[in-house]
């Protein structure tokens, strides 16, 4: 017996012979105290709106701050937003004390800037997130609240909000919103009695009261409801009680999305009515994706802090009138197209028709194409065009002298690069 055990110890030594000893389970890198934010943006966007000069811009926008570890549930984040003009022969719409600013070219939103983008003490715990102070603030999909993500410098807001999911498939978001921070950058901020009908100042006092809710507990199908009260001090035509609903999910292979929402002090006088409705139909077929979407806002509804830029056609020649309310209603009727090409590129191409709420005008017709290309997680490029005919029929009234116009023929090109870490 001995000698069987003697021989058994033998063999196991020498089946070890040679093998690494293991060492101890490296440990996982602990999470640094402090990360920091980068965000690079370079463009070059061309601008033609009928009855305006050409306009050409160069920009360069970096977005830089860091956020912290999250301690006992508490994290901080802080981020500044520069943005350089290299070239700098456009209209920035951001009045005479922001730069450039020549009233005689079209209009290119990126003003020259440098300010406090972001500073949020953040709570997370108990099934809630609770931020506070300047954030950045996107509901679903940005229709009626947004950043304005497009735009070099983007919308954000001085507020209080809070993300509570406690309830298993529940998602409930409050925010209370004490100022609009818009895109017009810090030199935009003169009193809006300077220049009497100029309406781009950059922060807007408010006092607005946003609840959002979704909830995915049944299988398939995701429920959206939401009520936003909006009072603003110095822009009291902007203001809107809007409630809404929406239902998204997939019927026989087709993924089906419908909206419906009723405002109270539509119009640019505060003193309407106005509905609002959004359905879409897509499709994804050898990698490609068809969509057909119908979108329509009664005369006077009015989505002031919305990304507007993702809705109506890329040209943007309907985001004044959706966001003053001073418009005689809209339909627009779009088909995209998304299909990916060679070395990882996806090509979107969307055709619009458009014309009022109860399509008995007709506004005009727009064509947009986009071309994405991302390297990696980090680097990506693009390319985006619109081009917008107007048929001619009014479209918004002027406040000033009540006259009633239409839209401009308009064409928009651009390319970019991003750098985010």
């Amino acid at each position: 017996m001995k000698t069987k055990f003697a021989i058994l110890l033998s063999t196991t030594s020498l089946l070890h012979a040679g093998a690494p000893e293991l060492g101890p389970t490296p440990m996982p890198k602990p999470e640094p105290w402090i990360k920091p934010l980068i965000d690079i943006r370079v463009r070059y966007e061309y601008a033609d709106i009928d009855a305006k000069d050409q306009s050409n811009a160069l920009t360069f926008r970096e977005r830089l701050g860091f956020k912290t570890k999250k301690w006992n549930g508490f994290s901080a984040l802080v981020e500044g937003e520069f943005t350089q003009v290299a070239v700098s022969d456009y209209n920035a719409n951001a009045g005479p004390d922001a730069f450039p600013y020549d009233p005689n070219n079209s209009a290119i939103a990126d003003p020259r800037n440098a300010e406090l983008n972001q500073a949020i003490l953040g709570y997370d715990g108990f099934d809630t997130t609770l931020k506070l102070g300047r954030q950045k603030i996107v509901y679903d999909n940005a229709a009626f609240i947004g950043n304005v993500g497009w735009r070099q410098n983007e919308q954000t807001y001085d507020a209080i909000s809070l993300t509570n999911k406690s309830i298993d498939g529940l998602t409930f978001n409050y925010a209370y919103i004490d100022q609009v921070n818009r895109i017009f950058g810090a030199e935009a901020d003169s009193p809006l009695t300077t220049t009497p009908l100029f309406d781009n100042v950059q922060d807007i006092s408010s006092s607005i009261n946003a609840i959002n809710a979704s909830y995915t507990g049944i299988k398939g199908v995701t429920l959206g409801a939401y009520a936003y009260l909006m009072q603003f001090e110095d822009k009291e035509n902007w203001e809107n009680n809007t409630f809404g609903m929406s239902v998204k999910g997939d019927v026989f292979g087709v993924t089906l999305y419908g909206e419906l929402a009723w405002q109270d002090q539509a119009g640019f006088n505060t003193d309407q009515d106005a509905f609002y409705s959004h359905f879409v139909a897509s499709k994804t077929l050898w990698k490609q994706t068809f969509a057909l979407s119908v979108e329509t806002l009664g005369a006077g509804f009015k989505t002031p802090l919305a990304t507007i830029h993702a809705f109506n056609g890329y040209s943007d020649v309907f985001v004044g009138g959706r966001t003053e309310g001073n418009h005689n209603g809209l339909t627009d009727i779009s088909f995209s197209h998304t299909i990916p090409l060679f070395w990882g590129l996806k090509w979107t191409n969307v055709f619009h028709a458009f014309g009022d709420n109860d399509i008995s005008t007709n506004y005009g017709w727009e064509y947009d194409s986009v071309l994405v290309k991302k390297f990696n997680d980090t680097f990506s490029a693009l390319a985006k065009f619109a081009i917008f005919e107007s048929e001619g029929d009014p479209y918004i009234t002027k406040q000033f002298n009540k006259k009633q116009v239409g839209l401009p023929d308009t064409t928009r090109f651009s390319v970019q690069l991003d750098y985010t870490f």
